[in-house]
């Protein structure tokens, strides 16, 4: 007789609107803030030069630059650690660089001409300068003189 009784405690609490079922209670109503009180006061950071402590860098300046100049064809869809120098020219203009590229690709350079991340800055005899832009958040610097030489430490014979 003591089975039949637990069932239906059981079944009377699992019906919603049932006699012995539990219901919420009804939300307490927003109070109003006394008269003359101040609101609390919101926190804002000065970062003064610094990065937010309590922002992730998990993601933050991570995006390879490769990933959207990968659109645009020729030249200025490479970026500078990508391109090694191969041979300088002259011509009517000026000097001209022979780049090499990942696609193994030839490139012909003149000043002023785009990468992805940079500007050529000057074709000297000994290779390029160029004026590449700092992705990095947390530098101060934004751009950096990189020089590719003609005859890099990378094509030296031992």
């Amino acid at each position: 007789m003591r089975a039949p009784v637990v069932l239906l405690l059981l079944a009377a609490w699992s019906i919603p609107g049932a006699a012995g079922a539990q219901t919420p209670a009804p939300a307490a109503p927003a109070t109003a803030p006394a008269r003359g009180a101040t609101p609390p006061e919101i926190y804002t950071y000065d970062a003064a030069g610094r990065r937010d402590p309590f922002v992730s860098m998990i993601g933050i300046g991570t995006e390879p630059v490769t990933a959207a100049a990968k659109a645009v064809a020729g030249a200025a869809g490479l970026t500078v650690n990508e391109i090694s120098v191969r041979g300088v020219m002259q011509s009517r203009g000026g000097l001209v660089a022979m780049v090499l590229g990942p696609d193994k690709k030839t490139y012909l350079i003149h000043q002023g001409d785009k990468f992805a991340d940079g500007v050529v800055k000057s074709v000297t005899n000994q290779g390029l300068v160029i004026m590449q832009e700092v992705t990095d958040p947390l530098s101060l610097v934004k751009q950096r003189e990189i020089r590719k030489q003609l005859r890099s430490a990378e094509s030296a014979k031992p």
